[in-house]
């Protein structure tokens, strides 16, 4: 526990005694971020919940309700699917979320309404088709015999 201020000491020059001894016993040395620059938000204006946006984006939490967060889960798993290397990983992309989005449609979690269906996979494989066809990617339909 700290000491106390002596009656008659300024505030200032305790204060900074007390910072000189943490310094000479190292209880600085050890300290998250020692030796980096500041962040450079400090122009930012001021935000009270500052520390909790912080945590929250270090530690990849998310304050989306559940059917927003799978809404941009399953707009993401879309656009990897079109990205994806074969037909067997698009269908598997596309056939994970789908599970995922049926689960949500049979138990709706609080907030917004999910206001998404379950993907048709053969029309995500023939879009997927058509895109790898239009890039040039060799075969007329995009695929390869060990892509099926």
């Amino acid at each position: 526990m700290t000491e106390r201020k002596p009656p008659g000491v300024p505030f200032e020059s305790w204060v900074d005694k007390q910072i000189h001894d943490a310094q000479v016993r190292g209880d600085f040395d050890r300290l998250p971020g020692r030796g980096e620059p500041l962040p450079n938000d400090l122009e930012a204006p001021y935000d009270e919940l500052w520390w909790v946006k912080r945590k929250m984006a270090r530690e990849g939490l998310s304050v989306l309700p559940p059917a927003l967060a799978l809404r941009k889960e399953a707009e993401d798993a879309l656009t990897a699917a079109y990205a994806a290397p074969s037909e067997r990983a698009v269908r598997k992309i596309i056939t994970d979320v789908n599970a995922k989005i049926r689960d949500m449609l049979l138990k709706p979690p609080p907030g917004p309404p999910l206001g998404r269906k379950p993907y048709d996979v053969e029309e995500v494989v023939r879009q997927w088709r058509e895109r790898r066809a239009t890039a040039g990617s060799g075969a007329p339909d995009g695929s390869r015999a060990s892509d099926v």
